[in-house]
């Protein structure tokens, strides 16, 4: 009992998911959590930010800027299939019935980080979980044209990949004593994210206590 949940754990620990998996499995990582639906869960910031501590080494054996390259194709693929599925789902959606992958509030934390920030969002929210995985099905949902959400998803994911994935590797080169602390690193890096997302999901709760009121 114990191994399996030191096993589950392991699944949201970006240095063991990448030991295990390697680049292969990374990539998966992030294109799933950029733009399909189920995918907000995974730990995208913390997965970029170690696969940058690692690149280069026995686990990513590729240079690191082929690693940026690679990963910002991932994130741009999964982003295109998020946009699709706004665009081909929006009444599947609005009926769909919510459980652990699938939430309705999710699609209203996007819309309006969105309405506050305009096309400026799809840069902006990729820095954020949640917002990273929902914003692009909302610009489907709400019909974006697609030659801006194109150039958009291009932008941002290269400034999100190449911000945190050469941070990272530079931190490494740095400080090479710091790939044995990512146990402390790795949370703080996901409380830091996780602040401006808590805040947005606050802002809903009360505008939505005070639409029922």
């Amino acid at each position: 009992m114990f191994e399996e949940i030191l096993l589950f754990i392991d699944l949201f620990n970006p240095e063991a998911i990448i030991q295990w998996g390697g680049l292969s499995v990374l990539l998966a990582i992030i294109f799933i959590e950029t733009g399909v639906f189920f995918g907000f869960f995974l730990p995208g910031d913390s997965v970029v930010f170690t696969a940058g501590l690692l690149a280069n080494s026995k686990y990513i054996d590729v240079p690191i800027f082929v690693l940026v390259i690679l990963l910002v194709a991932a994130a741009v693929a999964g982003s295109t299939v998020g946009y699709l599925t706004g665009r081909w789902a929006e009444l599947y959606l609005k009926t769909r019935q919510e459980n652990f992958f699938y939430r309705r509030k999710f699609i209203d934390i996007a819309r309006d980080f969105y309405t506050k920030h305009g096309m400026m969002a799809f840069i902006f929210g990729r820095f954020l979980p949640i917002v990273r995985t929902f914003i692009p099905i909302v610009a489907g949902l709400i019909r974006i044209d697609s030659k801006k959400f194109f150039i958009l998803n291009i932008t941002g994911a290269t400034i999100w990949i190449s911000s945190l994935c050469l941070s990272g590797y530079y931190l490494g080169k740095l400080f090479p004593s710091i790939i044995n602390s990512l146990d402390l690193i790795i949370p703080a890096l996901i409380i830091i994210t996780a602040v401006p997302v808590y805040t947005l999901w606050r802002k809903q709760q009360i505008k939505g206590s005070q639409k029922s009121s």
